[in-house]
């Protein structure tokens, strides 16, 4: 497999759109499930919230995972990803830790913050493997890393990240709902519909803006550390 491009300097108002099959399944690849970050482990409070009755059935989980899209990944992590590429593709070695550590102080259960930093070390791990540069940074930030050697746009890269977010959910609602297979693709298109505006929102967020402010969720997060029956990690 060829390697992908080294890290360009480039201004991000201008940086091209996917233009070469090669961009595009560089892009797609860090969607894949397959990567070995190690995405399938966590549910995010899905399945706390399972557990607690809050979430049932397909409409129920497409309900849930649509609200968090909005309301928790478009103002956080998905901000942090537009904000991060600039950043890696101009060596803004300060602002990318600036953005890293605010993702690790926004982690409100331990088992939030253990999915940002094992995700992103593992995805460094991986990029150091096929000879690309990689370091220990949490996952919003480690993908936007990789994704700023690409030739795309910001939000090129921001919908994969999010796509690959409702991928790794869904198959985590198929697991603790539990749902079928045609339940779990008619939520992923659910889902893939809605990521065009929630991306939009994420990208007009400076960091003034940008929060992470889920009260439910870091409730759910907590007693999941705690949960007798357990399949994920979070």
């Amino acid at each position: 497999m060829a390697r992908m491009a080294t890290i360009m300097t480039m201004d991000t108002s201008t940086a091209p759109a996917l233009r070469t099959d090669a961009a595009l399944l560089q892009l797609v690849w860090l969607a894949s499930p397959a990567l070995p970050v190690g995405g399938f482990s966590y549910s995010e409070g899905l399945e706390a919230a399972v557990e607690s009755g809050l979430v049932r059935g397909e409409a129920g989980t497409a309900a849930w995972l649509v609200d968090q899209l909005h309301l928790v990944l478009a103002e956080a992590d998905l901000a942090i990803v537009g904000a991060a590429i600039p950043a890696w593709r101009s060596g803004d070695h300060a602002r990318i830790a600036a953005l890293d550590a605010w993702v690790r102080r926004t982690r409100e259960t331990a088992e939030l913050r253990l999915q940002a930093e094992q995700m992103g070390r593992s995805l460094g791990d991986w990029a150091r493997s096929i000879g690309r540069e990689g370091g220990a940074f949490t996952w919003p930030v480690a993908f936007a890393q990789a994704a700023a050697g690409i030739a795309c746009t910001q939000r090129d890269a921001t919908l994969v990240f999010a796509f690959a977010w409702a991928e790794a959910m869904v198959q985590a609602a198929l697991k603790s709902v539990p749902l079928g297979q045609a339940a779990g693709q008619r939520i992923l298109q659910q889902l893939a519909a809605e990521a065009p505006a929630a991306v939009d929102r994420a990208l007009t967020l400076d960091d003034e803006h940008r929060q992470a402010f889920a009260p439910m969720l870091a409730i759910l997060g907590a007693q999941h550390e705690t949960q007798y029956s357990r399949l994920f990690r979070s």
